[in-house]
């Protein structure tokens, strides 16, 4: 297995982030977007996914939280595709359900290097500390968009804590799945040959 590991930086006029990112990894997260609750569901995002994760963002949070997650979510998803290359031997393909108590999360993902990203669901609060809670949305679009993934989300619930917290938990878990290596495939997963 090659290296899959990826770093990006980002800097822009709103926003300055770097990202480093390794499929392989063990669940460390280091985290730092001056969001906190964004820190804290990269945090399990890596958690869960197995994922080893750095993200620092200073961001103009004086202005809100947009442009911070937008593009964290955009370097995120940049590093994703680039610590996956060509994708060969990848499963490709994951589905999974996530519950946290009464708030329940469905996700399937294709990493087929065509961004689509598809949403059902409403959360039940405005915001969860510092984050407004349809950035979660927009969070995903951007990640998906950016690393090149189709990626369906819905999500049902009673508390907009727990229904962020299980679709990025959902999202972790099924990226983990579609990331694996399949030794039994040689090439990528594509009647195309590629991806």
């Amino acid at each position: 297995m090659s290296d899959r590991t990826a770093a990006v930086a980002r800097e822009t006029a709103e926003t300055d982030v770097e990202v480093t990112f390794d499929v392989d990894g063990d669940g460390d997260a280091t985290v730092e977007t001056g969001v906190g609750f964004l820190d804290h569901m990269l945090d399990s995002f890596a958690t869960h996914g197995l994922f080893d994760l750095t993200v620092r963002c200073d961001g103009d949070l004086a202005v809100d939280d947009h442009h911070t997650v937008e593009d964290v979510a955009i370097a995120l998803g940049e590093a994703l595709a680039e610590a996956l290359d060509d994708k060969r031997g990848i499963e490709r393909f994951a589905d999974r359900k996530v519950p946290l108590d009464e708030a329940v999360a469905a996700v399937v993902v294709d990493v087929s290097g065509r961004p689509f990203f598809a949403f059902d669901g409403e959360f039940s609060q405005d915001s969860v500390g510092e984050l407004t809670s349809n950035m979660a949305e927009h969070f995903f679009r951007s990640l998906a968009t950016n690393a090149g993934l189709t990626l369906h989300l819905a999500v049902s619930g009673e508390n907009a804590h727990h229904e962020i917290e299980a679709l990025f938990k959902g999202v972790a878990r099924a990226l983990d799945d579609a990331t694996r290596i399949d030794d039994r495939r040689g090439d990528v997963a594509s009647t195309k040959g590629q991806l």
